[in-house]
């Protein structure tokens, strides 16, 4: 995956188009992943469902709760400007 510099100290546009077809995601318009639909099932392709969107600054994962989480990072903070959806498939 492609390193984002400055992800931490400047703002950037963060992009995912998600469609039957595939999910692409853009940092800055420059498309950094693409995820095909290649017709394989739920198991591949589960994003035909409703999911909502979640932005949080998650801490630790699977593995904070088996090491522990460093507490220099601490007090963290993540700061959002704007979050805006659109509907692709309709005009």
């Amino acid at each position: 995956m492609k390193r984002i510099n400055q992800a931490t100290s400047e703002f950037h546009d963060y992009r995912i188009d998600w469609t039957p077809e595939y999910i692409r995601g853009f940092v800055d318009d420059v498309q950094i992943y693409s995820f095909p639909n290649e017709g394989k099932g739920n198991g591949v392709w589960p994003f035909d469902k409703r999911f909502h969107l979640l932005l949080n600054l998650a801490v630790g994962g699977d593995w904070g709760g088996v090491q522990g989480v460093d507490s220099s990072a601490f007090p963290a903070e993540m700061e959002v400007d704007y979050v805006r959806v659109y509907d692709l498939l309709k005009p």
